[in-house]
């Protein structure tokens, strides 16, 4: 999901996840270049990731910043941490996140860790699979958060009321309050709630 025009950039924080060297091979010698990647983000659910090349440090950075803002997205948050459990897998590198209790902080590698603080998260558990490689591992972090999704937008996207995906006081309580705004009550989940009242 993009962020909307309205984030202001100015407040965004940058952060240098990797650098690396490459070089191209020509006919008199070997060009090198440096390669920048770079986070961005105001730790309010809003980050970008951005990659840049140039032939000095600064150069590159610089081009990497502008990539990044161009890629910036909201992220869903619950309570300081993410909404639910989730695997993304990007080139040879695969990342596991899992929500966390409060006062957990970020379990991460650092290249993980700087997506997620400038994101906003606070409470959340990690793990790298496969390759190591920072670039990759940065790169499905922000895959994985840019594909998590919240109960409001399952609901949405299925065509269902939020009431069908609970059960007891819980399903109850937003049926009501589905029903007034729509004048109808899910009887399904009323029923549900009545049952599960009586056992």
């Amino acid at each position: 999901m993009q962020a909307s025009r309205k984030v202001n950039m100015e407040e965004f924080e940058e952060k240098v996840v990797a650098m690396n060297r490459v070089a191209k091979v020509v006919k008199g010698g070997r060009r090198f270049a440096l390669c920048a990647l770079v986070a961005v983000g105001d730790r309010r659910g809003h980050v970008g990731l951005g990659y840049g090349k140039a032939s000095e440090v600064p150069e590159a950075i610089r081009k990497a910043v502008e990539n990044a803002r161009k890629n910036v997205i909201t992220v869903k948050l619950k309570r300081g941490t993410i909404p639910q459990q989730i695997q993304v897998k990007f080139a040879s590198s695969s990342v596991l996140l899992k929500p966390a209790t409060e006062g957990s902080g970020i379990i991460a590698g650092s290249a993980a860790r700087a997506v997620l603080e400038l994101a906003g998260v606070q409470d959340v558990l990690s793990k790298k699979i496969g390759s190591s490689n920072p670039v990759n591992v940065a790169k499905a972090t922000f895959l994985a958060l840019k594909s998590m999704m919240d109960l409001k937008t399952v609901a949405q996207r299925r065509g269902k009321k939020l009431s069908d995906f609970l059960i007891g006081e819980a399903a109850l309580r937003v049926a009501e309050n589905e029903g007034a705004s729509d004048g109808t009550v899910d009887a399904a989940s009323v029923n549900a709630s009545d049952a599960a009242a009586k056992e």
